[in-house]
This record gives C-alpha cells, structure tokens and sequence, in this order.
C-alpha cells in the first residue's frame, strides 16, 4: 500500500511541477467600485468574500479540509496541515493576483479535484499520518491557492489595496476552513474517535464518498473544459 501511495506522490508531484512551469496568462482584474472605499467596507467585503467561496459555495474545498480530518483524530496534527495548506495557497494566491505566476483555470480546476481523490484514497489506505501527507498538503496548497485566484479575479482588487484585499480574502478563507474542521471534530471526531467501528465506518465510508465525488469532479472538468 506503501508504495502505492508513493507512486502516487511522485505523479502528483510531476503534475505540480508542469503546473508550477505554466506561462503568465492573465492580469487580474480591477475591482473599481471599491477603489475609493473606506478600508473596513474592503476589509469586510473580502473576508465575506473569502468565507463565503468556502461556505456555502466551496463544495470542493470542503470536501478536502474534510478529508484532512479523517486520518488522525488528534487536533495538534489537523492544524499543522492546516498551516501547511493555509500558507501554501496565501503564497500563490498573492503572487497569481501580482501576475508574478499564473496557471490556467483548465488545469487548476481538475488538480484540486485530483487531490481531494488523493488525500481520500490515502485516509483508506494507511491508519497514521506520515511525514510525506505535510509536504502533499502543501504542494496541493499552492494549487488551491490557484483556484482561489481564478475565483477572486472574477471579482477583482480595488486599486491601491492589494494588500488589504489579499488579507481580508485570506482571513475569510481561513474562517470557512476552521468552521470546517470545528464542525467535523464537534460532530464526528470527538464524540466517536474511540468507538472500534469509528475508522472502519467514518473513515472508509466517508473517504470513500469523498473520492467517487471527486473522481467525477475530475473526468467533468477535463471535459468540461477540453
């Protein structure tokens, strides 16, 4: 099962290196009814705007914060991917919206599916967090962090708050991701981690769904948008 996983690993890893050596292929755009906004109506905008691309409208995102959550019932362990994966997608997210590096929308969308099948399949495949799931979490980061751009260049930056823009869009992303990961840990993890059909039930059934989902959300992208 090992070895599996670590195949996998290194084709996902190539996938992200040909991702990460795609050409700059938009400007994002501007955002001119907030361009002369007092800076809390931007800060509130965009922190609505960040939690609200996760709840309610972030089904994919959910589904891969969720699937971090199955494979260890410990919460020091969630939040380390939760850092790896929150710092990862700030970096591409502000650097796609700085037109320092931005990839296709065709090949983003259908990675983010590809990963949420990946983490999935692993909760069912090995019973601890290995030392690699950080490094993937993080790798995966950088793509979300590029779907996120895709979403927030539909709606633009006002100009001369980027920096104010990019936050208040972290900030609310990351609410949307904590209320998550409270969520599962509230209903699912901690009143059942310690019942002997908990991994077996949880943790296969619901990876289990969470890959069909996702594997379809893969074939509809490609071909969505081939």
């Amino acid at each position: 099962m090992q070895n599996l996983v670590s195949v996998n690993f290194k084709k996902i890893l190539f996938l992200l290196m040909a991702l990460l050596s795609a050409p700059m292929l938009f400007a994002h755009s501007i955002n001119y009814a907030l361009e002369n906004a007092p800076a809390k109506d931007v800060v509130w905008f965009y922190t609505k705007l960040g939690f609200t691309h996760i709840i309610p409208n972030g089904l994919d995102h959910i589904l891969f914060v969720v699937g971090l959550c199955l494979l260890s019932t410990n919460i020091k362990t969630m939040l380390w991917q939760a850092t790896a994966f929150t710092v990862a997608h700030s970096i591409t997210l502000a650097l796609s919206m700085k037109n320092i590096f931005v990839a296709p929308t065709p090949i983003v969308e259908p990675i983010i599916a590809l990963s949420i099948v990946f983490v999935a399949i692993e909760n069912i495949l090995i019973s601890q967090l290995k030392p690699w799931r950080i490094l993937v979490v993080f790798l995966f980061g950088l793509i979300h962090g590029m779907g996120f751009a895709s979403a927030l260049n539909e709606i633009g930056l006002p100009n001369g708050k980027f920096f104010t823009s990019i936050l208040s869009f972290n900030l609310g992303v990351e609410l949307g991701q904590m209320t998550v990961i409270i969520a599962i840990f509230s209903l699912l993890i901690i009143p059942f981690k310690n019942k002997p059909w908990y991994r077996t039930r949880i943790v296969y059934g619901l990876s289990s769904c969470i890959a069909l989902v996702a594997a379809y959300w893969v074939v509809e992208r490609v071909f969505m948008t081939a």
